[in-house]
């Protein structure tokens, strides 16, 4: 045996007959020679190689398995083959390999390689590689059989929530076409999604092909094994093959279903293509990155040091701080990346991304710590776009809002958790409807004519009962809005997952008998422009040729929606931002699949990574400039009203605004209490860049007396009061004169 150094995997089916093949593996530059297999049962012994001494050497194989051999390090290998059932298995092992584990297998253990899913559940596989034998109507076609698809409410249309069979016998099947050979090692599945209905599959039979006509079904011993399925229709139930099988197609055959359903399923199958160059369909989908950054799922720990590794990378332009607790103790982690971190530049926008409100939701908490690494590496490789944008921008990203959710989700891992597990904080509160409902109260203003009067048309306060401590308002919650009130946020992205679609304000329907209604802000062009800002630059968002995530076809609007149009949400993250703050904030759902496997990490980041910088970017549009007095002192708490726009925004502490708006010519004005007005003309071009518009405003005659009086300890004097005293006594000096 002579090993030519490095490590290497590699992997040969058992022969049939007694003598087993002595071949030439070989993959790239690493090769294993001239291992002689004695036969079934029987010890593996080397020829050309020198066991270290001390050590014993065994392999057993029996035919038809597939095993791997591992260099671990010089003499010491790994053997994988085959291993016991685990059903219903409830782990995060889906998203690790064995080449993760560096231990040494004591002897008689057996270690296996685990594969990643083949992608149902994120579309990879396409509709045209899933039959069956019959189907109850098109809306439970194959086509529906992905593991964790949604239903509509009116569940019979063309999207319902599973694939279920025209009839009820041990004859039908649903199968996947690999379009490639495919070492399958296991199976999850899920009963059907549905409000009314309790559909699954109990037990089934799993049969391979390499043509779709022969086909080979998995046993257990000497007879065909049946698998146990679902006992309910929402978890998960994963089930491993005990021996992996190679082959193209992979089929389900229902053997058992619960007794006051049919056969419907969902499903995912986990597999690991086999190398083939001459596939096309595998050159054609195939997608790489360049950028070395760290695809993996990062658990609070991880996450935690992951931040601080891009710390040290970028002292200069990165600060680390928290903006509260959860509900568990845990830190609510944020990242700064500025030129001048932890400082509030005048006139410099601030935006700032938020991920993993839902805990479930998954994939927006590893997009944004991949963008936390490209702007660090970026900024230190000189890339010119990244450096005009941490110089001239304050960003701000929490990867994670709910952290107690997602370690519950963790636990459950990327395939096992189901839709909804984690999805709520630790006490079971839902974070984007958990804000102050102040649509309600701005709606009932203007309905009864008191906006401006006596309601403001923007920065709404709280209502007193929710900032009660026996309010039903969750930690995290407070946390966010504290942070918002604290720092004057022009542009929020908050990332969710388990759709392809950027929503919009309002999230609230105004009409209280509807469920779905189009709402639009005073604003709606600029929100939409933002919206299409990150849904253009998307891979995959505006293609017209995907098809839909569950049940709603968002191309009609180019990949984004009024979030009412949708559903109706009260109390959003996104509403709350534009009614109490000045931050136009939206909500971006990055992908079908909420919690991918890490393996599809690089794709996705590659699908998003170009839509996070320029949403970040639109940050730049519109206007801004600063409001002084005449001497040259910033007027905090101005009022920036735009002609035609029934909506306000108010400058910071330092008197300066950002106010986002479309190409166009503006008329803008600023006041402020105790100053005169000012108008004045704003062009805002197509090239990006805010366009400086500044304020000086002059302090009125009644705000000098007040002051003069409140220095010398006085009463301001009611001038308007004092008006008519003073005429009627000029009037009555004039008569004496004449009388």
């Amino acid at each position: 045996f002579s090993p030519q150094g490095g490590s290497f995997l590699e992997e040969k089916q058992a022969g049939t007959s007694e003598s087993w093949a002595r071949s030439l593996l070989q993959r790239g530059r690493r090769a294993l020679w001239g291992w002689n297999f004695l036969g079934k049962g029987k010890a593996a012994e080397s020829q050309g190689f020198s066991v270290p001494g001390g050590c014993y050497c065994k392999l057993l194989v029996q035919r038809g398995e597939w095993f791997s051999i591992k260099q671990m390090n010089k003499g010491i290998f790994l053997f994988s083959g085959k291993n016991s059932n685990r059903k219903g298995r409830r782990s995060k092992s889906l998203d690790k390999t064995a080449s993760d584990d560096h231990s040494v297998p004591a002897p008689g253990d057996v270690v296996r390689e685990s594969c990643p899913p083949l992608g149902l559940e994120t579309l990879k596989i396409t509709d045209f590689q899933l039959h069956a034998s019959t189907v109850k109507r098109y809306g439970l076609g194959a086509h529906r059989g992905r593991l964790n698809i949604q239903a509509g409410i009116n569940e019979n249309d063309f999207y319902d929530g599973a694939w279920c069979a025209g009839r009820n016998d041990l004859h039908q099947w649903i199968e996947v076409d690999a379009r490639r050979l495919t070492r399958f090692t296991g199976v999850i599945t899920q009963g059907r999604n549905s409000l009314w209905l309790s559909d699954w599959v109990t037990s089934y039979k799993v049969m391979v092909s390499n043509d779709s006509h022969t086909w080979v079904t998995v046993k257990n011993g000497s007879g065909d094994m049946i698998f146990e399925g679902n006992s309910e229709k929402e978890i998960p139930v994963l089930n491993e093959l005990p021996v992996p099988m190679v082959a193209r197609y992979i089929r389900i055959n229902p053997q058992s279903w619960f007794d006051n359903g049919s056969i419907c399923l969902r499903m995912e199958i986990l597999g690991c293509p086999l190398p083939d160059p001459n596939n096309y369909y595998h050159r054609r989908n195939e997608m790489t990155t360049t950028d070395d950054l760290d695809f993996k799922h990062h658990n609070y720990k991880e996450m935690r040091q992951l931040m601080k590794v891009v710390n040290e990378m970028c002292p200069n332009i990165t600060r680390i701080y928290n903006i509260g607790k959860s509900h568990r103790g845990l830190k609510l982690y944020a990242v700064e990346i500025s030129d001048r971190p932890g400082e509030h530049e005048v006139v410099e926008p601030e935006v700032k991304y938020v991920g993993n409100m839902h805990g479930d939701e998954v994939l927006g908490r590893e997009l944004l710590l991949l963008l936390l690494q490209f702007l660090c590496q970026e900024y230190l490789a000189q890339n010119a776009r990244i450096v005009h944008l941490v110089e001239e921008t304050r960003i701000h990203i929490v990867p994670s809002l709910n952290p107690d959710g997602y370690e519950k989700a963790y636990e459950g891992g990327s395939e096992l958790g189901g839709w909804s597990l984690g999805r709520w904080t630790h006490d079971g509160i839902d974070i984007n409807n958990n804000f102050p409902d102040l649509n309600t109260l701005l709606w009932e203003a203007e309905d009864r004519q008191n906006v401006p009067r006596k309601v403001p048309n923007h920065h709404i306060a709280i209502p007193e009962w929710f900032l009660s401590e026996n309010a039903t308002v969750a930690a995290e919650t407070r946390a966010v809005i504290a942070w918002m009130e604290k720092i004057p946020f022009v542009l929020g992205g908050n990332l969710q997952g388990g759709e392809l679609v950027v929503a919009y304000p309002y999230d609230m329907v105004r009409s209280a008998w509807k469920t779905q209604e189009h709402t639009p802000t005073p604003d709606d062009h600029v929100f939409r422009w933002l919206a299409y800002s990150y849904a253009s630059t998307h891979r995959l968002m505006t293609d017209a040729r995907r098809r839909v995530c569950h049940t709603e076809d968002f191309q009609k609007e180019d990949g984004t929606i009024n979030g009412a149009s949708w559903h109706t949400v009260a109390g959003s993250l996104n509403d709350f931002s534009y009614l109490h703050t000045n931050c136009f904030e939206l909500s971006i759902y990055v992908g079908c699949d909420k919690y991918p496997h890490e393996s599809e990490l690089p794709e996705e980041w590659e699908n998003n990574r170009e839509s996070l910088i320029v949403f970040m970017e639109q940050v730049h549009r519109g206007i801004k400039g600063l409001v002084r007095d005449l001497h040259g002192k910033g007027i905090p708490n101005a009022i920036i009203s735009v002609e035609g726009v029934n909506h306000d925004v108010r400058t910071a502490s330092d008197g300066d605004y950002w106010r986002l708006l479309n190409p166009g010519e503006y008329v803008v004005t600023a006041k402020a209490e105790g100053f005169t007005t000012s108008t004045k003309n704003c062009m805002v071009g197509y090239d990006m860049g805010a366009t400086q518009c500044d304020f000086t405003l002059s302090k009125t005659n009644l705000a000098r007396i007040r002051e003069i009086m409140e220095k010398f300890g006085k009463q301001p004097v009611s001038l308007p009061a004092r008006r008519p005293r003073l005429r009627g006594r000029k009037r009555r000096q004039h008569g004496w004169q004449h009388g």
